[in-house]
């Protein structure tokens, strides 16, 4: 990665091995994520990828039976066989998924937080998502930490 795409990065690379599902009106793909981030993801190209690039598409990835990572996503490059896209909104629910597997992988909290305060392009609530792990903290839905 050259010195100048390195400088440009706001955010940090998770490299995660999972099936994403990618939908666009009426067509859907299934493929391979290969990292992602608070801003986006970066996935294998799909057999019969015909997309309007212009348009934005939804990525749904799902963790385990109870978790999913879903947003909207633009798409901002092809190369090698992989497709980087843009995320342009994510859910309450995905975004503490996301954020709590963020955290787990930078393992630095100072990092996390300067990286969700990147994120002011992207439609969210930091204050709703803090309560909301809180609420499942007390639920145990989710380990305390």
């Amino acid at each position: 990665m050259s010195e100048t795409t390195q400088e440009r990065r706001q955010f940090s690379r998770v490299l995660f091995d999972a099936w994403v599902e990618l939908r666009q009106g009426e067509k859907s793909w299934q493929t391979t994520v290969i990292d992602l981030s608070l801003n986006g993801l970066l996935v294998s190209e799909p057999m019969d990828w015909r997309v309007d690039k212009t348009q934005p598409l939804v990525a749904a990835i799902r963790l385990d039976p109870n978790a999913t990572i879903q947003m909207t996503v633009l798409w901002r490059h092809s190369k090698n066989g992989q497709i980087g896209f843009e995320c342009e909104h994510i859910d309450i629910d995905s975004i503490s998924n996301l954020r709590r597997l963020v955290e787990l992988n930078l393992g630095d909290p100072v990092l996390l937080e300067r990286e969700l305060g990147a994120l002011g392009s992207v439609e969210l609530n930091l204050d709703d998502v803090d309560s909301l792990e809180k609420q499942m903290k007390r639920s145990g839905a989710l380990d305390p930490d």
